[in-house]
């Protein structure tokens, strides 16, 4: 009887010393995939939010230009050309800050 369940015994552990490991690695990747999609979950949400800021800069912008536009529309003439210059101002400006973010 004693050889019996030792013989059982060896095939248990034998078995066990197959599939621990295998198991061990399988939870090892399975946890290693989770945390890249998490972390690729992050980077997307990031990327949405700078381009959130982004669009809203922009759409700052174009609201300023719009008010410059109409006060130019409302206002006399000897102010006109001054106005005019300060939209070539920041038009310059922001092409030049625009090659600089291409720049990076």
């Amino acid at each position: 009887m004693n050889v019996d369940l030792l013989l059982i015994f060896a095939f248990v552990l034998t078995v066990c010393l197959i599939v621990f490991p295998f198991a061990f690695t399988i939870h090892r990747r399975t946890v290693e995939h989770e945390e890249r999609k998490l972390e690729l979950k992050a980077r997307i949400e990031e990327a949405k939010a700078s381009r959130s800021n982004a669009d809203v800069e922009a759409h700052r912008k174009l609201e300023e230009r719009v008010r410059v536009l109409e006060r130019i529309a409302t206002d006399s003439n000897h102010a006109l050309a001054s106005q005019i210059e300060q939209l070539r101002d920041l038009h310059e400006m922001d092409a030049i800050s625009e090659k600089r973010e291409i720049a990076r």
